[in-house]
């Protein structure tokens, strides 16, 4: 890869992860082709990415943005999955390193914040927005469902005594 290229590999990284609002850095030494594929495959359905990058062309990529903290965590053979989600990043990866011991959490960061790679874990186990929205809708649901239910059987109840 030459300077131009170089050049351009780091404004288009750069590019793609400002818009990002969370980024998980992970090792993958191990892991075949197919296995990758596989990553990147479950991350692009999920709205997310993965790239495997230099470790100085990703410190240069991440100059300006929200994840210029991550410099410090990029050591070693490193992929980096990010998403304009909040949550897919730390979802996707650690449920495919729970299946493959190849991939090994880092850290990552969210909104700015850089998170260790327990508490990528931590919010690889939120519930989806979809998820809490269904959870919310049952909580609001259950009293009138209850109320309903308690005034069929005092209907019944009194219909029952007023026929005997």
């Amino acid at each position: 890869m030459d300077r131009t290229q170089k050049q351009a590999f780091i404004g288009s990284l750069s590019e793609r992860i400002a818009s990002a609002k969370s980024l998980v850095v992970a090792h993958y030494r191990g892991l075949t082709v197919k296995e990758m594929s596989q990553l990147r495959r479950q991350m692009r359905e999920a709205g997310g990415e993965v790239q495997v990058a230099k470790n100085r062309l990703a410190k240069l990529a991440f100059k300006g943005t929200a994840f210029e903290e991550l410099s410090s965590i990029m050591v070693g053979p490193t992929v980096l999955a990010f998403s304009a989600d909040e949550i897919a990043p730390s979802r996707i990866s650690q449920k495919f390193a729970d299946t493959n011991n190849k991939l090994v959490i880092v850290g990552g960061s969210m909104n700015g914040k850089v998170l260790s790679a327990a508490e990528v874990k931590t919010i690889s186990q939120l519930p989806t927005l979809d998820e809490a929205r269904a959870k919310i809708i049952g909580v609001l649901q259950a009293p009138g469902g209850q109320l309903a239910r308690v005034t069929k059987a005092y209907s019944e109840k009194t219909s029952e005594a007023a026929a005997a």
